[in-house]
């Protein structure tokens, strides 16, 4: 049985008129001292890969903030009441997102709905009742980057706000932010 790891270092081995170990391929390819020149790239990039991620991901994460509250700001208007905190977490393509709220009988409903509109993805969205029906009605961006879905239970309980990726859209893992608002 063969590993894939060390096919590797036999190919690399086949450079070698020698036979050489793997400790002594390891030094001869990876402990070489490095130019300054060399050393200032790698540390450089090694920044960069540490750093750009998370500050990428939060970008996109107030981005999709940023919609949401775009999305509720003409509801806001009309007497809406917004929750401050909002709910953002990653949407992934291929797994949708479900959250969990309780809904009082008689409340008019908004939920703002949102991810980063230079995403390029495109969402959808509806409230779930008790039974996992769809109610309300959902109002979607032009562009499919936001929903804005408006419910008026007819029974106080636990409702769920279903959240995915359609497929049109640039399918890839995007924050999702939603707010609350009633009236």
């Amino acid at each position: 049985m063969e590993f894939p790891v060390w096919t590797a270092i036999c190919r690399m081995q086949t450079l070698h008129t020698k036979a050489m170990s793997a400790t002594s391929i390891f030094k001869k390819y990876f402990l070489q001292p490095l130019s300054p020149a060399r050393r200032w790239a790698a540390v450089l990039s090694l920044m960069m890969a540490a750093l750009l991620p998370g500050q990428l991901q939060a970008q996109d994460k107030s981005e999709a903030e940023d919609a949401a509250h775009s999305l509720a700001k003409p509801y806001e208007k009309e007497g809406f009441e917004f929750r401050a905190d909002s709910w953002v977490k990653p949407l992934k393509p291929e797994m949708g997102k479900a959250l969990r709220i309780q809904l009082f009988k008689g409340n008019d409903y908004r939920f703002c709905i949102a991810v980063a509109p230079d995403s390029g993805v495109q969402i959808a969205a509806t409230v779930l009742d008790f039974d996992g029906k769809p109610i309300g009605k959902a109002a979607a961006t032009s562009q499919g980057w936001g929903v804005i879905l408006s419910v008026k239970p007819t029974k106080t309980g636990t409702y769920a706000v279903a959240i995915r990726q359609l497929a049109g859209g640039k399918a890839h893992e995007v924050p999702c932010a939603v707010i609350t608002g009633w009236k």
